[in-house]
């Protein structure tokens, strides 16, 4: 079973709100989930975001994996790293004779 920590959406339309949930990749973004992490409001100017760090890194350590937005806002949370990435280099065009 592929596990995901990731959003669900709730509220109303043009007002969103969000539960970090973990759950099955099989199943529907606000379907069924395996346990509630915390919670997302966008709306407010702050950002709101409550997470429950003891349980997200449990379920870290148990192999699930964030999604890009989940990922984002962990690293906010300071839970998770941000990732390292090798700086770009560019590539030498090739010489037509």
């Amino acid at each position: 079973m592929a596990v995901k920590i990731r959003l669900t959406r709730l509220g109303d339309k043009k007002s969103p709100f969000y539960r970090v949930v973990v759950g099955d990749s099989r199943k529907s973004r606000d379907g069924e989930y395996l346990e509630k992490l915390g919670t997302f409001n966008p709306l407010v100017e702050t950002n709101q975001l409550t997470i429950n760090e003891e349980r997200t890194k449990y379920w870290l350590s148990a192999g699930a994996t964030p999604t890009e937005t989940a990922r984002t806002l962990l690293v906010k949370s300071g839970i998770l790293q941000p990732i390292q990435r090798a700086p770009k280099t560019d590539k030498k065009k090739k010489e037509s004779k």
